[in-house]
């Protein structure tokens, strides 16, 4: 690959901050993981939280991608506008998503919806509101096996809520949803090992259930066991960092070879004394969870430091100050790049090392239709 690849010929038309999206290197991306899966398509589902945008849909759809993992009714409902076949919402619904939820399935019928239970409390709910509306709710139990942000251990607890949901007329039991982010080992056998240790008790109550219902699914994991979940067959795989592919995978997931597909272009504003120069890039342009130093990584820039960064400001301290003009352009990979779209209203489309169009973050809304 060209070293030089991420340049723009026509950077005038980028305002900046900014989110430049290359449009061979998404497909690219596209192509490599279903080559992963051998082709088997409907053994992916790939997570719309990191993109959101109705024209990356498309082109997953293009490649015969149709079910899809969301984390927001807004990232659903954009999905079943160009035409997925299926959207689990892999949150557990409360307040008024649950509504929200089930006045998106009667709104796009030709969409199967479904999202997650861990409890038999919102199981009650989701079954009561169905019932109202007069639909079935179509549902995964959660499992948690280990990384303790949500779901529902294996035992006597998950025993009684799919005995719960079993009940339940206004509810439809579709299968087990796993995500083990936790395990993000460098080392991809050490990863792997995790990974199958701790699903071993899920799996094993899996196929007790698949001898009473054998179309049940279990849908495992994220990008970081991607490439675990897809040796077994029998699982559905959510990757979706790897469609656009960000700095933090690239170093940790060294087995997945996904190109950047989205960088964050940004312009010197100032040079305030010597040895320092400030970019428009604050921290409401790149997600700022990680330390100053894991943040964004400059493709142009070399023998640097990204020293601090307020609401509109970066301030890096460079070594050869005097080869650096006010506007100069930076292009940088984010080392989180699902929350770094998320602060963006569009990106510019670049293809063949031009801007050819623009796309709306449509799904970074809390709230659109529905």
């Amino acid at each position: 690959m060209n070293d030089r690849w991420f340049e723009i010929t026509n950077v005038n038309t980028l305002d900046s901050p900014s989110i430049a999206l290359y449009k061979q290197h998404l497909q690219f991306n596209i192509g490599h993981m279903i080559s992963l899966v051998d082709g088997q398509t409907d053994r992916l589902m790939p997570h719309i939280k990191t993109n959101k945008m109705p024209e990356v849909m498309k082109m997953l759809l293009a490649s015969n991608i149709s079910n899809f993992k969301a984390s927001t009714i807004s990232e659903a409902e954009i999905a079943a506008e160009v035409g997925a076949k299926s959207v689990l919402i892999a949150h557990q619904l409360v307040g008024p998503k649950v509504n929200r939820f089930l006045d998106l399935s009667l709104h796009f019928p030709n969409t199967g919806f479904s999202t997650i239970l861990d409890s038999i409390e919102t199981a009650k709910i989701l079954n009561e509101e169905a019932t109202k509306k007069g639909i079935s709710a179509h549902v995964y139990i959660d499992v948690n096996n280990g990384m303790n942000r949500s779901g529902i251990e294996v035992g006597q607890d998950l025993l009684e809520l799919a005995a719960f949901i079993s009940a339940c007329a206004s509810l439809h039991f579709m299968g087990l949803h796993v995500y083990d982010g936790h395990l993000r080992d460098i080392d991809f056998n050490q990863r792997n090992q995790k990974i199958e240790t701790g699903l071993e008790e899920v799996s094993h109550y899996f196929e007790t259930l698949k001898q009473e219902n054998p179309k049940l699914k279990m849908i495992c994991g994220g990008t970081p066991s991607f490439t675990s979940h897809l040796l077994d067959k029998s699982r559905i795989t959510s990757p979706g960092t790897c469609v656009l592919w960000d700095l933090g995978y690239s170093e940790k997931l060294q087995e997945q070879e996904f190109r950047y597909a989205a960088l964050v272009v940004t312009r010197i504003i100032s040079k305030p004394t010597e040895g320092i120069i400030t970019v428009d890039m604050g921290h409401k342009s790149v997600a700022p969870e990680n330390p100053i130093d894991k943040r964004i990584k400059f493709l142009n820039l070399s023998d640097y430091q990204l020293l601090s960064q307020s609401e509109e400001h970066g301030v890096i301290k460079v070594s050869d100050w005097d080869q650096f003009q006010i506007g100069d352009v930076l292009y940088g990979v984010p080392y989180h790049i699902c929350p770094t779209i998320n602060l963006h209203d569009e990106v510019s489309v670049i293809d063949g090392g031009q801007k050819v169009d623009s796309w709306e973050i449509s799904a970074r809304k809390r709230k659109l239709q529905f």
